[in-house]
């Protein structure tokens, strides 16, 4: 994703140096790259890359959250590798959501030497982060990365615990299709990795039904003008718009619609399935669907006690992806303590291992690094919140083993 910034080069300098600052304080590195606390404690550091500032800067803040939860907890227990008492550490890293800033993160991370990563929060970003990490035999779990091309690079250090683009467009189809009898549907996505990827799935999976994709339009990520494609859909006169992309542009997208005349009911996936967009877009979001690429919260088991954790803890309500941050921490320590240490040789062999049952269900990997079984979770919004759309007495979700 691309965003114009008055000052790139400033803010990455900036933000340089006060993460050095940070770790300057807390722990002081040897010429080895080791490091130990005030305390005598050996530091392991665990980087957590996410936009923390622009419009997706709700999301990043949300999923760094659970990366502190999880150190938080893990440090109160106390963990011991290789005979000494370490001290996680968490190195928080703005990318913007941008793939040049995502490389410089990744690279800043190599040379602060963390022992593993948890991120980045969107498919654009952590792919091009993820040849870094690989060259560098840095681990690095993904809990909101749902590109399938990510785990498709035949690297051995990418790990997702959550479900992948082309299952959330089969299912957002077949129920778009099976279930609204939507047969002529438009089609718009903000050309990133994530919008179009899903866009395409999702188109695919509509014709392989039987639909008709009638209008096909894009934008991009930092839009909110959207008149001129909108007035071009409603010609066609389509049974629903898909939007490929996140809730910044589908708020002001879904007003437009109903400004114009266009009440054709709107669809979206995760990027969509947030507490923002209700507030972008207001009464007229009602009545729309999106998904999750995961388990609904009322379905994942350890998840009421994680949200009292949550908000006792930061004070907010989770947005999306605390839940899998959190998890996606968890499970890289376990790993750590099953072999008995931080070094990424020695414990992502464990990784690979992994069996663990997490807030958001179990987690498994396949060969691939994806999570075993999957699932999509279908929401419509109504009144102003998501709720799980029931078919037959049980939650419309589609579970897709890998």
């Amino acid at each position: 994703m691309q965003y114009v910034r008055l000052s790139l080069i400033a803010a990455a300098v900036l933000s340089l140096a006060a993460c050095n600052k940070s770790h300057d304080n807390a722990a002081a590195n040897d010429a080895s790259g080791a490091a130990t606390s005030s305390s005598g404690d050996v530091v392991v550091k665990i980087g957590a890359a996410n936009p923390l500032t622009g419009p997706f800067a709700h999301w990043g803040h949300d999923s760094d959250d659970g990366v502190k939860l999880a150190v938080q907890e893990a440090n109160a227990e106390g963990v011991t590798l290789d005979g000494k008492k370490v001290k996680f550490e968490v190195v928080s890293e703005d990318d913007q959501a941008d793939p040049k800033m995502a490389t410089q993160v990744a690279q800043r991370f190599v040379d602060d030497k963390v022992a593993g990563v948890i991120g980045h929060l969107t498919s654009g970003a952590a792919i091009p982060a993820s040849r870094i990490y690989s060259d560098n035999n840095i681990p690095m779990i993904a809990a909101s990365v749902t590109s399938p091309a990510f785990t498709q690079q035949g690297y051995k250090n990418t790990f997702r615990i959550i479900a992948n683009d082309q299952q959330q467009g089969q299912a957002l189809a077949k129920f778009a299709i099976d279930d609204l009898k939507a047969k002529n549907i438009a089609v718009i996505d903000d050309r990133t990795t994530y919008g179009q990827g899903l866009a395409d799935d999702f188109a695919k999976a509509v014709e392989a039904a039987g639909g008709k994709i009638v209008k096909r339009e894009y934008t991009t990520n930092s839009s909110t003008d959207f008149m001129a494609i909108l007035t071009s859909i409603k010609g066609a006169k389509p049974d629903l718009v898909f939007y490929g992309g996140m809730d910044a542009q589908a708020g002001p997208m879904v007003k437009q619609m109903r400004k114009i005349g266009l009440t054709t009911p709107f669809m979206g996936a995760d990027g969509v399935n947030t507490a923002e967009f209700p507030k972008l877009a207001g009464n007229d979001a009602e009545g729309t669907y999106a998904s999750t690429a995961g388990a609904a919260k009322e379905k994942m088991p350890g998840f009421a006690s994680f949200n009292d954790k949550f908000k006792a803890t930061f004070k907010t309500d989770i947005q999306a992806y605390a839940p899998y941050t959190y998890d996606a921490t968890r499970v890289m320590i376990a790993a750590m303590k099953r072999a008995g240490s931080a070094d990424p040789a020695k414990y992502m062999p464990e990784l690979a291992k992994t069996d663990f049952d997490g807030v958001t269900g179990k987690i498994q990997f396949d060969t691939k690094g994806d999570i075993k079984n999957g699932t999509v979770t279908l929401y419509q919004l109504k009144t102003g919140n998501w709720k799980v759309l029931e078919a037959g007495g049980a939650a419309k979700a589609a579970s897709a083993a890998s």
